[in-house]
């Protein structure tokens, strides 16, 4: 579970197999965790809803959207295992923190491209699903994921991810650009970033198959670099956009930006690093 572990713990156990036999064993274990990991993907990629499904997600202003939460893991530097979950929710639109949750976990699913999800989204679940036991009328009505969503490469990413395992509209906000379905003309790329002069600007990311994966967004004035936003669940790319934009004092959209703040700063506090 999501339980505070000591570091030992986490260590894998002393392996007594020859070294070649053990990597064998260890490469045909990752095969086959490799091959269940991408059936329960196509599983829950259809379960994936990419239209707006509130009524707060149709008007202007967004009226009765009260609750936005945001998500983030942070590592221990030089750690790959042991990381801080944190859930932060805000209210909406004075983005003050109305509740945040940090707790130290232990990743023991190795990662793989493309499968980052199922090492971290467990994590991310559990921090939702304590804080609809402890007090429902908390629980976000949408949430903000630090990576992507449908701009991956087969697109269901993070923000999918946990979007359909919680059944709550989900957005991914992704700092750096991920390169997908040829998404990596670098040149025409840092052109169209230059002609995002004011804050809200953004253009469409279209990939090579002709979809559009996501947008990149100019999030304040202040900002050079944009942020990558696609859709998670249960929202439009539209929506998606507009409400990113919404949140955003600095580059990063608050409620990440406050998650982000608030797990290094118990990594900091909590945790003994040798």
């Amino acid at each position: 579970g999501g339980r505070a572990c000591a570091h030992r713990a986490c260590r894998p156990a002393v392996r007594s197999l020859p070294s070649t036999m053990a990597a064998a064993l260890e490469g045909e274990s990752q095969e086959l965790l490799l091959r269940q990991w991408e059936r329960r993907q196509v599983e829950l990629k259809q379960q994936m809803i990419d239209h707006d499904t509130e009524d707060w997600q149709t008007n202007e202003g967004f009226e009765g959207l009260e609750r936005i939460g945001g998500m983030d893991l942070s590592y221990i530097k030089g750690d790959e295992v042991n990381a801080c979950a944190s859930l932060v929710v805000l209210g909406y639109p004075d983005l003050k923190v109305v509740y945040e949750e940090c707790q130290m976990v232990c990743l023991n699913a190795p990662y793989i491209p493309g499968f980052l999800a199922f090492r971290e989204t467990p994590f991310l679940e559990e921090a939702v699903r304590r804080l609809q036991d402890k007090d429902p009328s908390l629980l976000p009505q949408v949430i903000f994921a630090d990576g992507n969503g449908i701009l991956h490469h087969r697109e269901f990413g993070v923000a999918c991810h946990l979007g359909v395992l919680t059944d709550l509209p989900c957005i991914g906000v992704a700092k750096n650009l991920l390169h997908v379905d040829g998404l990596e003309e670098k040149d025409l790329l840092k052109e169209k970033v230059k002609d995002l002069q004011k804050g809200g600007n953004a253009f469409s990311l279209t990939g090579s198959s002709g979809k559009v994966l996501g947008m990149a967004l100019k999030s304040c004035e202040k900002s050079t670099k944009p942020i990558y936003v696609s859709v998670g669940h249960r929202i439009s790319l539209d929506t998606a956009l507009r409400l990113t934009h919404s949140c955003c004092k600095y580059r990063v959209p608050e409620p990440i930006r406050q998650a982000d703040i608030r797990s290094r700063e118990y990594i900091r506090e909590k945790v003994h690093i040798p």
